[in-house]
């Protein structure tokens, strides 16, 4: 970030459409890059150039948000009720969610870039990807924690 950022945000000026926009851009070139080592460095992970990589982070970027939103509002659905049932329904739900979300997630790639973006491997490339999603999601933990130790 560059001085004039940190010094409005400091100052409370800068506004959330402007902390979105950075938080967004960060989580999209976090997803590039990992994406970008898994294809330099994976065999199961393929893409064809950076411009696909870029695109396919942008729509993985999308997609993950997308799935985030419909497991919060399923997650308030059940927030507050007691017992065994709704704590059942809650975990049962959120697992669904994530892992049918993978799936969309998977398919919408392939739908988009077809053989410019490929993961191969077990489960027709299912493990390479999910183990690609749960890097890109620790990446993004990892680079927010930095960030926000440094306020």
């Amino acid at each position: 970030m560059t001085n004039n950022t940190q010094a409005l945000e400091n100052t409370g000026f800068l506004i959330n459409r402007q902390r979105l926009f950075i938080k967004y851009i960060l989580a999209v070139l976090v997803d590039l890059t990992v994406l970008n080592l898994f294809n330099q460095y994976w065999e199961h992970v393929y893409i064809e150039s950076f411009s696909i990589s870029l695109l396919a982070a942008i729509l993985l970027q999308l997609l993950l948000q997308i799935t985030l939103v419909i497991e919060h509002k399923v997650a308030s659905f059940f927030q507050g009720k007691e017992g065994l049932k709704h704590k059942l329904g809650r975990g049962l739900s959120t697992w669904a969610i994530l892992f049918v979300s993978k799936l969309v997630i998977l398919q919408a790639i392939n739908f988009a870039f077809g053989n410019s973006v490929l993961f191969t491997g077990p489960i027709h490339g299912l493990v390479a990807f999910i183990i690609a999603v749960v890097a890109i999601i620790v990446a993004e933990q990892i680079i927010t924690r930095i960030y926000r130790s440094l306020g």
